[in-house]
């Protein structure tokens, strides 16, 4: 039975039935290791269907084999955590879930600096030019007269990026805080080169504005005339800067 499958007449159709499988299926590693699976049964189709091999044949299906190869190495090296930048590898498992290739490209356009003072990053109602993302320490945030404190581990800025509009709060970085940032103009040069990092970049951050807006808006939310007159003072003073 196996030998009359393997016969020349129909490895044809076990070589179709690879490639048809394999764009049957959404994920794009099983879908290339079984193109690759069907270009190697073409190979061999080609070298035994005639007398002599379809030398033409056989060299325009080793180098859809070798691109294939090129594109399916590229992609495990992507999902790859040796891809992680040894120097950024420490904050991968709390950052908003982003492929190691993608977390690797994203921190190369990142200045990674701990605070030495509190310090204002962006004001309410003006246009920003940085992202910045929190490693460390805590986050004072007033909207409106609304004002609340976000623990590490969240992105700033996130909104003037993705639309272009102002700032939609002005936030403050306390003293020791440890950030990453990021030029808007660096960003968007990536990401009108590569869709594939523009999708990902948005998926992260669309991920953390849901998790913050959900922190922010809940019961850790006072009003300003709740708080300490020195806290309030603090406040003003970073509202007018």
């Amino acid at each position: 039975m196996l030998e009359s499958a393997l016969i020349p007449e129909n490895l044809v159709y076990l070589a179709g039935a690879f490639y048809v499988g394999g764009l049957a299926i959404t994920n794009q590693i099983i879908l290339r290791l079984m193109i690759l699976a069907g270009t190697g049964v073409y190979l061999v189709y080609y070298s035994t269907i005639a007398e002599n091999p379809l030398w033409e044949a056989i060299y325009v299906s080793m180098l859809i084999g070798i691109a294939n190869l090129g594109g399916l190495t590229s992609l495990l090296a992507r999902n790859s955590r040796l891809a992680l930048p040894r120097a950024h590898a420490d904050i991968y498992d709390t950052f908003p879930q982003l492929p190691p290739g993608d977390f690797r490209a994203l921190l190369k356009l990142a200045q990674r600096y701990t605070v030495t003072e509190d310090t204002r990053i962006t004001v309410e109602n003006r246009r920003g030019q940085k992202l910045y993302y929190v490693i460390d320490g805590s986050v004072l945030v007033r909207k409106g007269d609304q004002a609340f404190v976000l623990t590490p581990g969240i992105f700033i800025g996130e909104v003037a990026f993705l639309t272009g509009v102002p700032s939609s709060a002005t936030t403050w970085l306390e003293q020791g805080a440890e950030v990453l940032e990021w030029s808007f103009a660096d960003l968007h040069r990536k990401c009108e080169r590569s869709t594939r990092f523009k999708l990902a970049l948005e998926a992260a951050i669309s991920i953390d504005l849901a998790a913050k807006v959900a922190r922010s808006m809940g019961r850790d939310a006072v009003h300003v005339e709740n708080i300490p007159p020195p806290m309030v003072e603090a406040l003003a003073s970073v509202r007018e800067g």
